[in-house]
């Protein structure tokens, strides 16, 4: 029996680029917004946290798309909770048209950080509400995989502006993608492939920091490095086309 709960949703003119097909940055921020909202509804959201000076900070994502749906294209979300250990929770996703076809998966892995440590929180201190939804149902695809060091041939800096910062107060997740598909040369989305996307997120970044963004090509992989300004490594990622 398939487990969560279900969300649905439509391709809207400001979520396609000039293909008209979704942007993987729309894509993936309906996911990632899915995750607050049935957070919420579950009684563990960011509002609820921020009582006890908590929030929920992605680490890992991996995201297969089998095609991406053009514009007005209706689409269901569907998100479960696996539970991983002491400091990692994993949420799943599942996306589906509306003939029920599959053709998104994505696996994201999230820590609980107090905002006065900046420390995780350990998962098996946490109340009923969360426990109480967890699932046995396995993760969609596969797991985030591990991500090595990139030997940048291209790289540029961008300095983190106001429009680039949530909430938490640092970079939004999405912005991380949207630097690194904009090194990529306009070709790469001019015809319908599908993609792994795999992201490892080490470091917070915020306000008033510089970051070098770091480009390599590998066979079919897209390799990205994402540096601040003291060297430190914030973000990883590898888009496979295939």
């Amino acid at each position: 029996m398939k487990s969560g709960n279900v969300y649905d949703f439509r391709v809207e003119p400001q979520d396609v680029d000039f293909t008209l097909r979704a942007t993987l940055a729309s894509m993936c921020n309906n996911v990632l917004n899915i995750a607050g909202i049935d957070a919420q509804r579950n009684g563990f959201g960011v509002d609820a946290l921020m009582k006890n000076n908590c929030s929920w900070v992605l680490s890992r994502m991996a995201a297969e798309f089998d095609c991406l749906p053009v514009q007005f294209t209706e689409y269901s979300i569907r998100t479960w909770v696996n539970y991983d250990g002491r400091v990692l929770s994993s949420r799943n996703f599942e996306i589906t048209d509306r003939e029920g076809r599959v053709f998104g998966r994505v696996v994201t892995q999230w820590a609980m950080i107090n905002f006065q440590t900046r420390r995780p929180v350990d998962l098996n201190e946490l109340a009923e509400d969360y426990t109480s939804v967890l699932s046995d149902e396995a993760s969609p695809c596969e797991r985030p995989r591990k991500l090595h060091a990139v030997e940048a041939v291209e790289s540029f800096e961008h300095r983190i502006v106001y429009s680039d910062i949530d909430f938490n107060r640092h970079v939004n997740t999405m912005r991380y993608m949207d630097l690194m598909v904009d090194m990529l040369p306009i070709e790469t989305f001019a015809e319908p492939h599908s993609v792994r996307l795999d992201f490892h997120f080490v470091k917070e970044s915020v306000y008033g920091q510089t970051l070098t963004v770091g480009f390599r090509p590998q066979g079919d992989t897209s390799l990205f490095e994402i540096k601040s300004d003291d060297g430190a490594i914030v973000c990883r990622a590898a888009f496979e086309w295939k």
